[in-house]
C-alpha cells in the first residue's frame, strides 16, 4: 500500500515530466526540486531524482547545474542512508551542497505524517 508521501513523490514526478512534455521547463525543474525534498531520506529516490536532474542540465546545456549534480549524485545515497542530508534543499547547483532550506508547507506536512513529526 502506497504511503501518502509515496503518492505525492510520485505525482511530483509526473507532473516534472508533464511540464517536460508541455515544454515548460521551468515548472519542470520546479517539481523537480520539490520530489528532491521529498526523496531525500530514501535513497533511491534521492539518485533518481538527482539523475532527473543531471539529465536536465544535459538536455538544456546547462554546464553549472551538470558539473554542480556530480558531487550531489556521489552523495546523494550516503547523505540519505545516514539522514544527514539538509532537510529541505531543493538538490540543484544555485543552493549549497549541505545548506538547510525552508520545507514548503504542504511538503512538510507529508514528511510530518510519514515520520511521526520527528522531521
Amino acid at each position: 500500500m502506497k504511503t501518502e508521501l509515496d503518492l505525492k513523490y510520485q505525482q511530483e514526478l509526473e507532473l516534472s515530466f508533464a511540464s517536460q512534455r508541455e515544454r515548460s521547463f521551468d515548472r519542470q525543474w520546479h517539481h523537480l526540486e520539490r520530489a528532491h525534498i521529498l526523496g531525500q531520506f530514501h535513497a533511491f529516490r534521492h539518485f533518481y531524482v538527482h539523475i532527473l536532474m543531471i539529465r536536465f542540465s544535459i538536455v538544456h546545456f546547462e554546464i553549472k547545474e551538470f558539473l554542480g549534480q556530480i558531487p550531489r549524485i556521489i552523495l546523494a545515497i550516503p547523505g540519505s542512508i545516514t539522514h544527514l542530508a539538509p532537510k529541505g534543499n531543493t538538490g540543484g547547483s544555485d543552493v549549497g551542497i549541505f545548506t538547510p532550506m525552508t520545507i514548503p508547507e504542504d511538503i512538510a506536512n507529508v514528511l510530518e505524517k510519514s515520520s511521526g513529526g520527528e522531521r
